[in-house]
């Protein structure tokens, strides 16, 4: 025997500690060894390039196996192996920065979250063994073989090896309850997960079971759309395929690598729950990177990989780190220029991705000043104005195959525009003035009504929307933003209703009377009655009846819903619009003034008359809101029997 003696450490519960709070998870183990023996192999690599090292070094490999009859698990390199003063060193003295801080801070605070440890990654396998052993043998010449052996506690015993070949080889005997990692698939399924992408071979009976390259340390100009494609299927293989993909890489003044997706966004997605994968060195370290990137690109999926990112320091502490927030600058300014550079060079594409990408952009412009700026101008919206003079003819080009050919809409002709485009294109008509549809299907009438008499509307629909548009007013402090459904453009109105005749009889205009005829039969005090005439071509395709929610009105209500974290309700003070050029408003003021009162006092006509406003009114409220059960069992009565009594009517 070489050497007896115990391990050098400042206290005597390092291993107690090690077992209990080393790691949230005990399969860490393997990721730490198996890294371990990937270093091994690289700093023979380093000594046989530098020329301190002349033998062969043969193909690198790690090998793996168990013995499920001596309930042990063994990895081996062929790296750089160790001396006998090499275990000394880095073995018996526990070999890790801030050893003893480490120790105090967990004997205080056991339960606080660490995301890893990798000074200290052979001791590690302590989490899972009771015994371990090292059999390793230097590269250098003149130096022996040396066998190593520790039961978990500070005793340790050193010796000669019959090991003959270069390198090391880690060999756990497995406690009881952790027999798990004596299967085969256990084991393939760690190595997947955390040690995929290491770069060399990891061998079990045989065969390899990593991928070994990471595309995300290749150079961007050596991989192709399906390289990225494949790579993406692969970490997310249930997902669809993504919009857009930003490669990262970057040396100075930090080391950053990675890929990161933009993926189409689902309905459930939790845009504060990251799902991008973080990498040490290739080495697999953590399903999220929530404290490191920021968090309006939590949603995006991918890759990153820094050497620079503390990992053995707390969340807290993380998020806090200067080089980390740095880092998070870093990849926000690439994702701006990537998108930047795609808006300028191929907008059809950056359109095409927008609907799920502006998720992203919005928020991230909300949350963010440096990004803001960045993408400011590139925040498009789609507009009225290009759906409704855009040429609709399309081109024929030939697809990527060659073989084919698709229908293409020229570039300038789509359907988007930004807020200074828009504000630009409409300074004569409107200046300072945005007209913006939230809702649609709802808002469709309002839109069309905007539409015909050319003032562009831009569609704000988006769940994001609603806090986008008190931002962008923060912006342009000169502009008014106003709903299609909050109130009327005089450019909307016929003026000439100011003409009307005053009726000698009554000593009242028509739409005085049309007012007055809808208050007595909707008979709601707090419902505010407004006739104009609405400017069309076609009174018939104008909508006879429109509900107005004053914008001021409704975003107070808004932001109490949102503060109550309740539902908005529609208020009961709103604006009815009546449209007193539409026919069917203008029959129903005919048949008021010819309604006939029998002996009883009542009026069939008028209660048609009375119906039919109620039926209008109805028709207005369900763009706006849709009805309870109580008021579409109303409302289908109710139209049964208005289309009930009209029946009669022409069968007189």
């Amino acid at each position: 025997m070489l050497e007896q003696g115990t391990i050098s450490i400042h206290t005597e519960n390092i291993f107690p500690i090690i077992k209990k709070s080393l790691y949230s998870d005990h399969q860490i183990f393997l990721r730490e060894l198996v890294s371990n023996a990937v270093d091994a192999i690289a700093k023979l690599d380093m000594v046989s390039r530098s020329g301190e090292y002349s033998g062969e070094i043969g193909e690198p490999e790690i090998q793996i196996a168990v013995d499920k009859d001596k309930k042990t698990l063994s990895i081996s390199d062929n790296g750089i192996g160790m001396s006998a003063d090499e275990v000394k060193k880095y073995i018996n003295q526990v070999a890790f920065s801030s050893a003893e801080e480490f120790i105090q801070k967990y004997k205080t605070d056991s339960n606080q979250a660490i995301i890893g440890h990798f000074g200290l990654g052979f001791y590690s396998s302590f989490m899972v063994a009771k015994q371990v052993e090292i059999d390793t043998f230097s590269y250098k010449e003149g130096e022996k073989a040396v066998h190593w052996t520790c039961d978990g506690s500070p005793a340790f015993t050193l010796d000669d090896s019959s090991r003959t070949d270069r390198g090391t080889t880690i060999t756990l005997h497995l406690m009881e309850e952790e027999e798990e990692f004596l299967e085969p698939a256990r084991i393939k399924n760690l190595v997947k997960t955390y040690c995929d992408f290491m770069p060399v071979p990891i061998k079990m009976d045989g065969e390899v079971l990593n991928k070994q390259k990471a595309p995300w340390r290749e150079s961007p100009n050596s991989l192709n759309k399906e390289d990225y494609l494949e790579f993406y299927k692969y970490l997310y293989p249930f997902e669809e395929e993504p919009l857009l993909w930003v490669h990262l890489n970057t040396d100075y003044p930090f080391i950053v690598n990675g890929i990161l997706y933009f993926p189409k966004l689902k309905p459930d997605v939790e845009v504060n729950k990251g799902q991008i994968k973080l990498f040490s060195n290739q080495v697999f370290v953590s399903d999220n990177c929530e404290e490191i990137i920021p968090q309006f690109l939590l949603p995006m999926r991918g890759v990153i990989d820094s050497t620079d990112i503390p990992l053995n320091v707390s969340r807290s502490a993380l998020q806090g780190d200067r080089t980390v927030r740095r880092i998070g600058d870093y990849i926000a300014k690439k994702v701006g220029d990537n998108l930047k550079e795609l808006y300028r060079d191929d907008r059809e594409k950056y359109v095409g991705a927008w609907k799920d990408l502006g998720t992203f952009v919005k928020f991230g412009v909300l949350n963010d000043e440096k990004f803001k700026k960045q993408v400011q101008d590139i925040v498009i919206f789609r507009s009225t104005y290009q759906e409704e003079s855009a040429d609709t003819t399309t081109v024929q080009v030939p697809t990527e195959e060659g073989d084919a050919w698709q229908d293409v809409t020229p570039a300038n002709k789509l359907p988007y525009t930004n807020i200074k485009e828009y504000l630009e294109r409409n300074k004569e008509k409107h200046e300072n003035r945005v007209f913006y549809c939230t809702d649609e299907a709802a808002q469709a009438t309002y839109v069309e009504l905007h539409k015909g008499q050319g003032l562009e509307v831009l569609f704000m629909d988006s769940f994001i929307d609603t806090h986008f548009i008190s931002f962008l007013e923060r912006e342009y402090t000169d502009v008014k933003f106003t709903r299609v459904d909050s109130d009327l453009d005089n450019t909307l109105l016929d003026q000439e209703k100011d003409k009307e005749i005053v009726d000698p009889n009554t000593n009242k205009t028509r739409s005085e009377q049309i007012k007055e005829l809808f208050e007595k039969a909707l008979n709601k005090p707090k419902l505010n009655i407004r006739t104009e005439a609405l400017k069309s071509d076609n009174p018939q395709g104008t909508p006879p009846a429109m509900v107005l929610l004053p914008e001021i009105l409704r975003r107070l209500r808004e932001m109490n819903a949102m503060m109550q974290q309740q539902n908005v309700e529609f208020p009961e003070e709103h604006v009815l619009l009546v449209n007193t050029s539409h026919p069917l408003i203008q029959n129903l003021a005919n048949l008021n003034q010819g309604s006939i009162i029998q002996g009883d006092g009542s009026s069939p006509t008028q209660q048609l008359v009375d119906m039919v406003c109620q039926h209008v009114y109805d028709l207005a409220l369900m763009s706006q809101k849709g009805f309870d059960a109580d008021g579409m069992k109303s409302f289908v009565l109710r139209s049964n029997e208005v289309l009930t009594k009209l029946t009669k009517e022409a069968i007189k």
